[in-house]
C-alpha cells in the first residue's frame, strides 16, 4: 500500500530547505532545483506543491512569521503589565539563540528581496504594522494616554521596532555581544516607559 503523503508538511518541508539555503547562502541562491536537493526529492516534486521560487518564497515567508507571532505569544504570556509585554515582545524579536539567528538571516533576506519583487512587500508591511499597532497600545497604556517625550504612543512604537531591528542587524553580524543588545535596549526602555525593565533575556 502506498505510504500516504501530509501535504502540509511536505510543504513547510519545502518551506525549511528553502530557509536553510537562504540562511546560508542569501535568496538568490535559492532555485527550484536547490531547494529540492536540500529537501531530498526532485524538482519536479517541488513544482507539485509549488508553481514557482516565488510562490514558495510566499509560503516560507508565511511560516516565518507564523512562527515569530507563536514566540511572541509564548513569550507574552507571562507577563504582569504593559511594560512588561513590551520587554517581553521586543526580545522575543532579537536572534539570540541559532534558531532565532536563522530565522533573522531569512528575514533580512526577504526584507532585501521585497524591494525587487514588490509582490512579496505586502506581508513584511502588515506584520510591521501590526507589531506597530500592538506597541503603541501598550505604550499608551502605561502612559496613560498622554503623550510624552516629545512623542505619540505611535511615534514612539516606531521608534522601539526601528531600535531592535538594527540591533538584529547587527547582533547577526556579530557587532554586539546579546548581554550589550539587552542592556541597549533596556536602557532604551526605562528612558522611554520609565520604572526598572531588567529582566533575564
Amino acid at each position: 500500500m502506498p505510504k500516504r503523503v501530509d501535504h502540509a508538511e511536505r510543504r513547510e518541508q519545502l518551506a525549511e530547505a528553502l530557509m536553510r539555503i537562504a540562511a546560508e547562502r542569501g535568496l538568490e541562491a535559492v532555485s527550484l532545483r536547490h531547494v529540492g536537493a536540500e529537501a531530498g526529492v526532485t524538482s519536479g516534486m517541488v513544482q507539485h506543491y509549488f508553481r514557482s521560487k516565488d510562490e514558495l518564497m510566499a509560503f516560507a515567508l508565511e511560516v516565518v512569521s507564523e512562527r515569530v507571532q507563536a514566540r511572541a505569544a509564548a513569550a507574552m504570556a507571562d507577563a504582569r503589565s504593559a511594560r512588561e509585554e513590551i520587554r517581553a515582545l521586543l526580545t522575543s524579536l532579537l536572534p539570540l539563540d541559532e534558531p532565532r539567528r536563522v530565522e533573522g538571516r531569512v528575514a533580512l533576506a526577504f526584507v532585501s528581496y521585497s524591494t525587487v519583487r514588490p509582490e512579496l512587500a505586502p506581508v513584511l508591511r502588515q506584520n510591521t504594522t501590526g507589531m506597530r499597532e500592538h506597541f503603541a497600545e501598550q505604550i499608551r497604556q502605561v502612559w496613560a494616554g498622554e503623550a510624552r517625550l516629545g512623542m505619540t504612543p505611535s511615534q514612539a512604537a516606531t521608534g522601539l521596532l526601528a531600535l531592535v531591528e538594527g540591533l538584529g542587524m547587527h547582533l547577526l553580524g556579530e557587532h554586539y555581544e546579546p548581554e550589550e543588545a539587552l542592556g541597549v535596549l533596556d536602557a532604551h526602555l526605562e528612558l522611554l516607559l520609565g520604572q526598572s525593565m531588567r529582566r533575564s533575556g
